[in-house]
């Protein structure tokens, strides 16, 4: 495509501005307080893809927050390409592990980001990747390059499960008729290394409530006399691995895909140094399930984590107190062939089955989804790649993600069609994290790929 770099030169600061300007909204789809500001940015998308040169644009309500849907048809024997992202952002907390404010974004020099990187909640994940995708939009269709159809289909409840986006998208097929999905909401292997992502691992995340007596306790009066539901809770997710850190839910791995050791190769051949890892994390040891490698542990391999923990009293001092309740969050990353409703339940079972007498457990599941897989022969890989040789001068390495974009799933499942994931983010982009960023670098290289991908799948379609 012609000119497109002096295009995104000559309008670097102003993509800059309008993204840190969509970034002060504090989108918050998992804290209720934060309702106005989300429907304030789904508004704000709206104007943005109008500007952007969508015919037409609307925001669609839902039993929860808006799906902004905008699209161009410019000739309905092209292909047309639908561009899926969300706008809600994960919650700050902690805040006092932030070097600047999370809703107040700034631009400051990194050594991964010599070029400056955007330092905001949402920076990654995944407003400043959505919003490349506007302005390669932009690009195409104010220099008269857009060379088929493009349908956006922006939501405001990816964070916490997606859930009325897949009545959206069962209620709405042609509506959202497309040829390719495509998406930026994962990431890259190094800023001289390009990749595309093949592969998420799926999710069930559910809440645990153990209860033991009907009322706090005073522990020199009961303590050692009734079960304490905060001990109880420790040992019981302690012994959801074993020695070699291997899931111990009876079933867990029936159904989980085994990788070749060709394909394991394939995967080792990423540029990786374990002593960078280390350091960018400051731990001095990595810790993971027996037989594998770091990259393998975090991208082929399930998990589970707990991701909160709380009970009795945390407050300043002392009270000695046995709570009555404690409760744990917990997720699970699944692979593919593992049904998340089906681990769920797994989950469930035994972990109801391992209470000791003495206390009482509920589990609360909240949300999950399926595993994904792409090929890397279809026409949409193909054109991903292309654009990237273009951008990067040199081929993509295809990667699985460890995270989890449960929707994928269900677009294939429902529209018949391919996900693209071109993801431009970095693992040190600290996404659901303090200090999130997203390097003014891979934003601005984000908009100059996108449209290459347009012309190559339009010119592979033919």
């Amino acid at each position: 495509m012609t000119h497109i770099q002096s295009y995104i030169k000559e309008n670097k600061d102003r993509f800059l501005n309008e993204l840190i300007e969509l970034l002060k909204i504090p989108s918050i789809s998992a804290d209720s307080a934060y309702r106005n500001d989300v429907l304030k940015t789904a508004e704000a998308i709206k104007l943005s893809l109008e500007k952007a040169g969508c015919d037409t644009v609307e925001i669609c309500t839902t039993d929860g927050y808006p799906i902004v849907y905008g699209e161009k048809i410019i000739d309905k024997n092209l292909p047309t390409v639908l561009v899926y992202g969300h706008y809600d952002v994960q919650p700050p907390d902690p805040l006092d592990l932030w070097n600047s404010p999370p809703f107040e974004p700034v631009i400051k020099k990194t050594a991964l980001h010599p070029e400056g990187a955007i330092f905001a909640r949402g920076a990654c994940d995944d407003k400043g990747q959505m919003y490349m995708h506007v302005k390669a939009m932009e690009f195409m269709t104010s220099t008269d390059q857009l060379p088929c159809n493009v349908k956006f289909m922006i939501e405001g409840e990816e964070e916490v499960g997606s859930s009325n986006l897949a009545i959206f998208v069962k209620e709405n097929q042609e509506k959202l008729k497309n040829d390719v999905i495509l998406i930026s909401d994962t990431g890259m292997i190094a800023q001289d290394v390009p990749s595309i992502t093949t592969g998420l691992r799926g999710l069930s995340y559910v809440e645990v409530e153990v209860t033991g007596p009907n009322r706090d306790l005073h522990s020199g009066l009961y303590g050692g006399a009734v079960a304490n539901p905060i001990n109880v809770l420790t040992k019981m997710i302690a012994s959801l691995h074993d020695e070699n850190n291997h899931i111990t839910i009876p079933g867990f791995y029936d159904k989980v895909e085994v990788l070749s050791k060709e394909e394991r190769a394939e995967m080792a051949k990423a540029p990786f140094s374990l002593d960078d890892y280390k350091k960018a994390l400051d731990i001095n040891d990595v810790y993971g399930e027996t037989g594998y490698t770091t990259n393998e542990r975090n991208a082929i391999r399930p998990t589970l984590d707990v991701n909160g923990i709380w009970g009795g009293y945390t407050g300043e001092g002392a009270k000695t107190v046995i709570a009555s309740k404690a409760y744990a969050k917990i997720s699970m990353r699944l692979v593919p062939h593992q049904d998340w409703e089906e681990i769920t339940q797994l989950f469930t079972s035994h972990f109801e089955s391992i209470a000791p007498k003495g206390v009482t457990v509920k589990v609360t599941p909240h949300h999950g989804g399926q595993g994904y897989v792409t090929p890397i022969n279809s026409l949409g890989y193909k054109a991903a790649s292309k654009a990237y040789q273009d951008t990067f001068g040199k081929t993509p390495i295809p990667q699985r993600s460890g995270g989890s974009i449960p929707i994928v799933s269900l677009f294939e499942q429902e529209l018949k069609s391919k996900t693209i994931l071109m993801g431009f983010g970095l693992d040190s982009d600290a996404i659901h994290s303090p200090n999130e960023h997203f390097g003014v670098f891979n934003y601005l290289k984000g908009i100059e790929t996108i449209p290459l991908f347009y012309k190559y799948f339009t010119e592979l379609s033919k």
